[in-house]
Formats: C-alpha cells, sequence, structure tokens
C-alpha cells in the first residue's frame, strides 16, 4: 500500500514494542506490557479511532493482536476501522474503570483491515471537513444556536458523527433530516463542551506547552473565580480564559497549594492594633510569607509590609490587651529575598556590547573642519608634503 496513504491513520507514531504515544488523553501507558502471560489474560483490546474516542472489543477470532495493528470492528451498522492501543490485562482494568458491565453485550474485532477497508476508509475521512463546512451552513439556515466543531465518518462511510456545541437544549430533528438527504449517511449527533473542543483542536498556551486538555486530560471540573481570587491573580477575562473562551484548567492546579499555605495567614477580616493606630489588612504574598497592611480600609494608604509570624504576635499582644509601638518590630518594613533562582540575572546579559573604535588621532588634535573627511587620509598627506617641499 502506498505510504502516503497511511499518514493520516492514529496509528502513527505507536512504538513497534507495544507502547503507545503518551501525547493523547486517550492513551495509557502500559505498565503490564512485559509481564509474561500479560497477552493470554484476555481477549479483549481496546481500540482507538481518531484520536478522538475508543471502546473495547472481543477478539472472538482470537486474531495476533499487537498494538498498533488496523482493525476492522462491528458498528451499527456495517464496519469500522481504528487502530489497537491496549491488550493484555490491562484492558480488564480499563474496562472496570470506565463503568463496562460484565453482562453488557461487548462487539467484535472481524479483522486485520484489507487493502479495500482502507481505501473505504481514506475516501471517508477525506469527505469530513468538507461535510463538517457544509453542516454548518445547514444549521445556520434553520436557525439553529449550535455549532458543528467536527465530524467524523465511519470506517465504511456508512455513517456520520457530529459534534456539536449548544449552550442549551437544540431540537435537531429537522436537521437530521436534512443532513440525511445532503449526505446520503445515517446520522449521529453527539453534543461536548466548550474545553472538549479546544481539546479535540488542540494548540499551545500561554506557558510555551500544548495544551492540557489535549494532552492528557481526560475529565474536566468547573473552575470558578474563587480560584483566581485564592491565589491573588488579577480578574482579567482576557488573561484568566483559555483558548475555550473559559477560565484555564490550570488555576485549579495549584488551589491547594495556595489554600494550605493560607492557613498560616492571619485572616483576612482581623485588624492589627499599635500605638500609631488601628492596620488593615490590603494583600498578602503567600510564596514569600508576607503580609502588606494599610491604615484604611479597603486603600493602598501608609503601606507597612510584614511577616505573618509578626502579624500573629501583634494579634496574641491585642488579645492580651497590649499594643506595640509599630507594626514592624523595628520600625522598618519587613523585607524577604526571593525565591525566583533567576532575579539576579539580566535579560540581556547574552548581548554583545559593541566595542568602541580607538582613534588614531593623538589626544587634543582636532581634525581639519575645511574637510569633510576630516583628518587626511595618509596618501592624501604624503603628496602634500612633496608638493610643500622647497625645490634645489
Amino acid at each position: 500500500m502506498d505510504p502516503e496513504k497511511l499518514s493520516y491513520l492514529p496509528h502513527d507514531g505507536i512504538c513497534c514494542r507495544g507502547y503507545s504515544r503518551q501525547d493523547c488523553p486517550l492513551h495509557v501507558y502500559d505498565y503490564l506490557a512485559d509481564t509474561p502471560g500479560n497477552l493470554q489474560e484476555t481477549d479483549y483490546v481496546e481500540v482507538q479511532f481518531k484520536n478522538t474516542r475508543k471502546g473495547y472489543y472481543l477478539n472472538s477470532n482470537h486474531l495476533d493482536l499487537h498494538k498498533g495493528d488496523i482493525v476492522a470492528v462491528e458498528a451499527s451498522p456495517g464496519h469500522d476501522i481504528g487502530t489497537v492501543t491496549l491488550t493484555g490485562g490491562l484492558v480488564l482494568l480499563q474496562m472496570k474503570k470506565v463503568g463496562v458491565k460484565e453482562d453488557a453485550p461487548v462487539r467484535r474485532v472481524y479483522r486485520k483491515a484489507r487493502p479495500v477497508d482502507m481505501e473505504k476508509y481514506a475516501e471517508a475521512k477525506r469527505r469530513e471537513h468538507k461535510t463538517m463546512i457544509e453542516s454548518r451552513q445547514i444549521a445556520a439556515d434553520l436557525g439553529l444556536q449550535m455549532k458543528i466543531g467536527d465530524v467524523e465518518y465511519q470506517g465504511d462511510g456508512g455513517k456520520a458523527i457530529f459534534y456539536y456545541i449548544a449552550d442549551g437544549r437544540v431540537d435537531f430533528r429537522q436537521l437530521i433530516k436534512v443532513l440525511a438527504e445532503a449526505f446520503h449517511v445515517r446520522i449521529e449527533m453527539k453534543q461536548i463542551g466548550a474545553r472538549q473542543e479546544a481539546g479535540r483542536i488542540g494548540g499551545f498556551g500561554p506557558c510555551g506547552r500544548e495544551l492540557c486538555c489535549a494532552t492528557w486530560m481526560t475529565s474536566f471540573v468547573s473552575v470558578s473565580t474563587g480560584a483566581a481570587r485564592m491565589q491573588d491573580l488579577t480578574l482579567n477575562p482576557q488573561k484568566l480564559a483559555g483558548q475555550c473562551a473559559k477560565l484555564k484548567c490550570c488555576m485549579n492546579f495549584e488551589v491547594d497549594a495556595y489554600a494550605e499555605a493560607m492557613r498560616r495567614f492571619p485572616a483576612r477580616d482581623v485588624t492589627l492594633e499599635t500605638a500609631e493606630g488601628t492596620w488593615y489588612f490590603f494583600k498578602a504574598d503567600i510564596l514569600r510569607r508576607l503580609v502588606t497592611y494599610s491604615t484604611t480600609r479597603g486603600a493602598a494608604d501608609n503601606l507597612v509590609t510584614i511577616t505573618a509570624r509578626r502579624a500573629f504576635d501583634i494579634i496574641t499582644l491585642n488579645r492580651e490587651g497590649r499594643q506595640p509601638e509599630s507594626l514592624s518590630e523595628d520600625g522598618a518594613i519587613a523585607t524577604v529575598g526571593s525565591g525566583d533562582l533567576l532575579e539576579q540575572d539580566s535579560l540581556t546579559r547574552f548581548d554583545r556590547k559593541k566595542k568602541k573604535k580607538k582613534s588614531s588621532r593623538p589626544a587634543g588634535k582636532r581634525p581639519n573642519p575645511s574637510r569633510e573627511g576630516g583628518e587626511k587620509a595618509p596618501e592624501e598627506r604624503s603628496e602634500s608634503q612633496e608638493t610643500d617641499k622647497p625645490s634645489n
């Protein structure tokens, strides 16, 4: 078969030894691959389709299947083409993880894909982009408040799955009829969220790495602005929103660490009483363990920064009925070194400095202003000296 026709297949990049690549949230690292008798533990295999969905199928014909093999599996109706991504005992654990019941009907693996199957598969995949563009126009003509994000054809081309995004419930019964008449296939509609769409499209985040939803995240937890407030982030929608126009999922990654660190800080509604007056909480630098207080609630007036330990000491003194002379221990603003390892390095430390050209002119000697070139060239100077020499 022509190698160019296989460039679109999802098995591209899978190691021949059976370890699948780890740049997709659907891939699972098979830590049981080297276990003796692993392949004989079960006849179930995991098959993946277009890098977006996968299923578990029974190898009833006892085919010699390994990771990366392209197989034809049972579908409703017809058959589908996918890639084997997991075999052996880990398949049973994955089936238990996703909630596949033992008495549930399991579809079968028909055979390894033949050249005829691959030609139909390639032809169906070539129609996906064009079908998506036309279906979007059809949905717009029907006035439906939805967006069709992707289209996936079945391996035999007899069925198409339309993935769409909608804020509310959409009555797409008329849409299914129009799509079936336009493309002459069986239609299936699946609703996905904005985060799932971003994961299907892919891209890079402001951190410089590939999107988490496109590499390893499989479940999405709601993100609230409380996570931003906990980390003292500026509530700027343009900076806090990801490519899905939702709050970034990575804001939840460090919330627990910040919540744990905040326990070492005094409560924000507690005021500090000193001989100078009353101090109100203004902001906290969690990473440096510093607290800034102001003499006016909610305003930056006479800001003083102290350590969290000093704040607790003052709270203890206030409970005992005593007031310290000043907010800081020695009357000065407390400073703590930053944890930034690159703070001492300049951004221009690798820039080459231009070397100044040393002038060959003696010190104190000025160029001749009558000439534009300044000092005469050596050739010109020698000629003038010869003409001025008196003749014998």
